[in-house]
């Protein structure tokens, strides 16, 4: 399985070295059966973080024919409300990096991917932003950071309030933290638990919340 892991400007950097360690020592637990690579949309590139000095190196451009599956992070920048700092969005803030990501092919890629039977489309934090600004997701149920649950909403996906969401190809994470859930997730429903669970106990980490699907019983009264 190759699990290509998709870099841009601002990209946040836990985002993706978490559920990339997990990826990668699932693939050392199992004579290599897991294989991790990091790309952009370009190709090889050094690729800036949004916590600068620290960038990534992709080794390669985003492929959906050769990935399994692809996994999208968010981006590290200003949060707070441009009324709060009293000027206009700043060009670091969290927008306006994940909105520039759609004026490259990184949208198109990810279509790709999305269409594709056998690939699994994975995000973490403003990932799932990414698809649902571009339109990929619209009426797909999706988590993502608190803060852009009413950006999913907007348009047209189904935001969940859970720490990872599976909805069959597309698996999604809420906050920074749950890249470490969305890769254990990926790592138990695609090569198995007994995996998953090694590399829990490697990492001395307890997988946090339920994750949420559309199997089993609706609840009739919800919180």
């Amino acid at each position: 399985m190759l699990a290509q892991f998709v870099l841009f400007d601002g990209f946040d950097p836990l985002d993706v070295i978490a559920p990339y360690e997990v990826l990668h020592s699932a693939g050392m637990l199992t004579d290599g059966a897991v294989q991790v690579e990091l790309v952009s949309a370009e190709g090889p590139r050094d690729v800036l973080s949004g916590l600068p000095p620290l960038s990534l190196r992709a080794v390669a451009r985003l492929d959906p024919e050769r990935a399994d599956v692809v996994v999208l992070p968010g981006a590290a920048g200003e949060v707070r409300d441009p009324a709060e700092l009293g000027e206009e969005e700043p060009a670091n803030a969290v927008p306006t990096i994940l909105g520039r990501t759609l004026e490259t092919d990184l949208p198109h890629l990810a279509k790709q991917a999305l269409e594709r039977e056998d690939t699994v489309v994975a995000t973490v934090c403003g990932g799932s932003l990414i698809l649902a600004m571009a339109g990929l997701i619209e009426g797909r149920a999706a988590a993502t950071h608190y803060l852009g649950l009413d950006v999913l909403d907007a348009t047209g996906a189904d935001s969940v309030d859970a720490r990872v969401v599976d909805d069959g190809d597309l698996i999604t994470g809420g906050g920074v933290t749950s890249g470490l859930d969305v890769g254990l997730y990926l790592v138990e429903r695609e090569v198995g638990p007994q995996v998953a669970l090694s590399v829990e106990k490697l990492f001395a980490y307890e997988r946090r919340g339920t994750v949420w699907s559309r199997r089993g019983t609706a609840p009739t009264v919800t919180f």
